[in-house]
């Protein structure tokens, strides 16, 4: 059996409306605009990275896009997700939602590098996750939506948030309300943001035991997996 299945499909408007109405609207003091007059080519330079980076390997939009999510899920989008560790923080890049399969890093350090040659000091790392994640929905094929901004960025990281609060894929609906909940979200925000998926790669051994072995599942929809699973 192939260790992955990919699925790139088209989008719903909807899911990413409420993925911008959810992260993107934090704080009243966002706008649009925000850069318009401090770093104007900001936005065309985050774009023209992404794009290229998508082109390379079209995963990486979907990583972009999970990378914001894990961000944000945490204490709020404001970059935290990017930290090292130091003597005296630990990072959340090591937390088990994120150690050794949250990517993209690499793509938002040459955004970073670029933006900081026209306007240093200006763009914050949080802004350049959540845009990120919009250009690379659009990479991909699906819709643009206007990005509100405006955020600063976290000096610390939150390494037993991220344990604790992301998602895990094993949890049965109850607890991913539950989850979902604590966040003051809603079920259908719930089933929407994780519409999100249905775009990217998954390994196998996340849902092996799903369409294989368990009955409440619709059999021809269980069996087209198998079938995709082994391709």
């Amino acid at each position: 059996m192939s260790p992955k299945v990919s699925s790139f499909q088209p989008f719903k408007l909807a899911t990413f409306l409420l993925i911008l109405f959810l992260f993107g609207a934090a704080s009243a003091q966002l706008y649009p605009d925000f850069y318009a007059k401090t770093c104007p080519g900001a936005l065309p330079a985050i774009e023209k990275v992404v794009r290229a980076a998508v082109a390379n390997e079209a995963r990486m939009g979907a990583s972009l896009l999970r990378l914001q999510f894990h961000d944000c899920f945490v204490n709020g989008c404001d970059g935290s997700v990017l930290l090292d560790d130091t003597p005296t923080m630990k990072g959340e890049k090591t937390a088990k939602p994120n150690n050794g399969s949250l990517r993209g890093f690499d793509v938002i350090d040459r955004i970073k590098a670029e933006v900081e040659k026209i306007c240093p000091g200006v763009v914050s790392c949080a802004d350049i996750i959540t845009i990120t994640a919009r250009d690379s929905v659009v990479a991909l094929g699906g819709p643009y939506w206007t990005v509100l901004l405006g955020r600063r960025d976290s000096k610390t990281a939150n390494f037993s948030g991220a344990n604790s609060d992301i998602p895990a894929p094993t949890l049965n609906l109850t607890n991913f309300t539950t989850s979902f909940a604590n966040k003051g979200l809603s079920v259908s925000d719930l089933v929407t943001l994780y519409g999100a998926h249905t775009v990217g790669q998954a390994r196998c051994t996340n849902f092996r035991a799903r369409i294989y072995n368990e009955t409440n599942i619709d059999p021809s929809y269980a069996r087209a997996l198998r079938v995709k699973s082994m391709g």
